[in-house]
């Protein structure tokens, strides 16, 4: 019997009744569906059918009900396990879910009869000292609040590229790219593109440019001496903090998590359909 492993949204009472859709759709179509203890405390009786997942289980498929954040923390959990994720969007732009809330039965009945695509998707790792972690969307440093403005300089490939006071830095995959970066007016990258995009957050000055950096090109971001801690996080999560005179290294690395999608459904109608026409 097939496994399907139940993730879903932060805030319950927005998910609960998809997964009593997402049970009734497993047990017609054949599926075991399991989740953590966790995840069956949030929903009550809506996931009796749900399974505990036990620490061996390996889900063949999993589904999300949730936002960009859920699908997120889906993707890093099964990281380099070629489980795909196939996500139902319950959050506010949900750009990486397959189908949205509305169309959740037929969304999952058809990811379960195999009716889907998958799309590799590269991450960045970050080393902080000997501590290392890896987002699927972005890594960021960004200054405390109501502290002095950061002063912040990056390196690629051992060249020094900007040394620029501002309020911090993203590194987004293409993936990533439509999120914190794209509010930086930083440039969207398709999924696919082999590389990933550099930008400031609020730079001051009138040069500083966001920059698209090839895959094998390593980042290394200082934070200047005699300037106080920025914190480091990693697809929105807080992760460590670069202490003044002191550097972390941001690396490209292919293939990391597996993004299921309904057939049909290109990166540019996502666009369109997410952030509307690029131009009028």
């Amino acid at each position: 019997m097939k496994t399907a492993a139940l993730i879903t949204h932060s805030h319950p009472p927005a998910a609960t009744e998809a997964v009593a859709i997402a049970v009734v759709v497993a047990r017609e179509a054949g599926w075991r569906l399991i989740a953590t203890e966790a995840e069956l405390e949030k929903h009550g009786k809506a996931a009796e059918g749900v399974e505990v997942a036990a620490e061996a289980d390996a889900p063949d498929i999993c589904l999300v009900l949730g936002g960009d954040g859920s699908i997120l923390h889906a993707l890093r959990r099964y990281a380099h396990t070629g489980v795909p994720v196939f996500g139902v969007n319950f959050g506010t732009v949900g750009f990486l879910a397959a189908v949205d809330r509305g169309e959740a039965a037929v969304g999952i009945r058809r990811a379960l009869e195999g009716e889907i695509e998958t799309i590799e998707l590269p991450g960045l790792e970050v080393a902080v000292g000997d501590r290392t972690e890896i987002g699927l969307n972005d890594v960021t440093l960004s200054r405390r609040p109501q502290e002095r403005v950061a002063e912040l300089s990056y390196r690629i490939a051992g060249e020094e590229v900007g040394h620029v006071r501002c309020d911090g830095l993203v590194a987004a995959t293409p993936a990533g790219s439509t999120g914190y970066n794209l509010a930086n007016q930083g440039p969207i990258l398709a999924w696919g593109v082999k590389g990933y995009v550099v930008s400031y957050i609020s730079p001051h000055s009138l040069t500083a440019r966001a920059l698209v950096v090839a895959p094998g090109d390593v980042l290394h971001v200082g934070n200047a001496p005699d300037r106080e801690p920025v914190e480091v996080a990693v697809d929105g999560v807080q992760f460590a903090e670069l202490a003044s005179g002191e550097a972390l290294e941001i690396r490209f690395v292919e293939s990391v998590g597996r993004l299921a999608q309904l057939p049909g459904r290109s990166f540019y109608q996502r666009i369109r359909e997410k952030f509307g026409h690029l131009a009028v």
